[in-house]
């Protein structure tokens, strides 16, 4: 157990639309409340933390997570990134290697766990091992895209609802869709719709909830007005002013607020070793 308690640290935005870093601060210790306190505070601000230079066991990234929340449970009809019936893993091995999991392709933006009726509140993941080139992460913030809207777009969009379909309960025979169209195919998982447009439950901030790629569909809309309008806000999602690219560090940890961004992950080369370690924390239903 940890002798000392850590009492300061040292938190610096850094220059891009979301994201500080953190130093001062070793996640093994003890960490006194008025640095939890501020380090909450500094994620409903800006979104991501940037732990630099850590090393800790799986049971001490584990007690350092739960800091910040419980632990994100998915139901069996609802299963994530290595879930399996009746087991829900705490540490996530997110590696190309070893049993890992998310291979070495690209990952398009997104944020986890939308097909659920309570999507975790943010996840903390620790760096390894990374490969030479590539694999970088790439962070967005759905509030700025949501403000960079049109007056006319924000109404119209106000009171729609969205549901994501689970990728990892779709019908591997059929042809992968951006939009549900065909809505005469019986579905094979619950679904739930959440907001297209969310309020974050603490900054009170509106945040644009959708996806890059996901399978979605806009409840009450005819099938055409649909995908003109997710295509139309997936490419105002897609520019570099909403976005920050992080390098990895051997020894970083991010954590990040998944109701307040999306992730993307580029591809590397699949004969380097890429090894990270996952901890995602309990949400709550979408508002």
């Amino acid at each position: 157990m940890p002798t000392s308690t850590l009492t300061k640290v040292k938190i610096s935005p850094i220059d891009a639309p979301l994201g500080t870093i953190v130093t001062d601060l070793d996640a093994s210790q003890a960490i006194a409340p008025e640095v939890i306190l501020q380090l909450k505070q500094a994620l409903r601000d800006r979104h991501i933390l940037i732990f630099k230079d850590q090393k800790l066991s799986d049971k001490e990234l584990l007690n350092f997570s739960l800091y910040f929340g419980a632990l994100f449970v998915p139901s069996d009809e609802t299963p994530v990134l290595a879930s399996k019936p009746g087991e829900t893993p705490v540490v996530i091995p997110i590696s190309n290697v070893d049993g890992g999991y998310t291979g070495t392709g690209e990952l398009t933006f997104h944020s986890d766990h939308k097909w659920t009726p309570t999507p975790s509140s943010g996840s903390l993941l620790y760096a390894l091992e990374i490969p030479s080139q590539g694999g970088n992460t790439y962070w967005l913030n759905t509030n700025l895209a949501y403000e960079a809207l049109d007056e006319t777009t924000k109404e119209r969009i106000a009171d729609l609802q969205l549901i994501t379909y689970n990728p990892f309960l779709r019908d591997r025979n059929a042809p992968r869709s951006l939009y549900r169209l065909d809505k005469t195919i019986p579905l094979i998982s619950p679904i739930f719709p959440h907001p297209l447009v969310r309020t974050h439950p603490e900054s009170g901030k509106k945040h644009l909830y959708l996806d890059a790629a996901t399978e979605v569909e806009v409840v009450g809309l005819e099938p055409e007005e649909e995908s003109k309008l997710i295509e139309q806000l997936r490419q105002h999602l897609n520019q570099p002013k909403f976005y920050y690219q992080h390098k990895w560090s051997v020894g970083d940890i991010v954590y990040w607020d998944n109701q307040a961004t999306l992730h993307y992950r580029q591809a590397f080369d699949p004969n380097e070793r890429r090894v990270l370690k996952r901890v995602s924390l309990a949400g709550s239903r979408p508002f």
